[in-house]
């Protein structure tokens, strides 16, 4: 988790799965990203799982993330 300005920010690399593989859930100051890349034949193949705490001063209703082109999670939150 990095401090920019009035935000934080988490970035991760996610550029081995596609856009519907990746989930971002947050709860109590959490963001945990769970992937997961499933073969033809139903197997997982490929997995990708982070869990981070955000800091205390953390806004809970403004966390959001965005999916680059290259394939980097980036996860904003504001500082209250």
């Amino acid at each position: 988790v990095r401090a920019q300005g009035d935000t934080y920010q988490v970035v991760a690399d996610v550029s081995q799965f596609e856009p519907p593989d990746i989930v971002v859930t947050t709860s109590n100051c959490h963001v945990a990203i769970q992937a997961e890349k499933v073969a033809e034949d139903g197997t997982v193949c490929d997995t990708f799982t982070h869990k981070y705490q955000l800091p205390e001063d953390t806004d809970p209703l403004s966390v959001s993330c965005a999916l680059t082109e290259a394939g980097t999670l980036v996860i904003t939150a504001r500082r209250r």
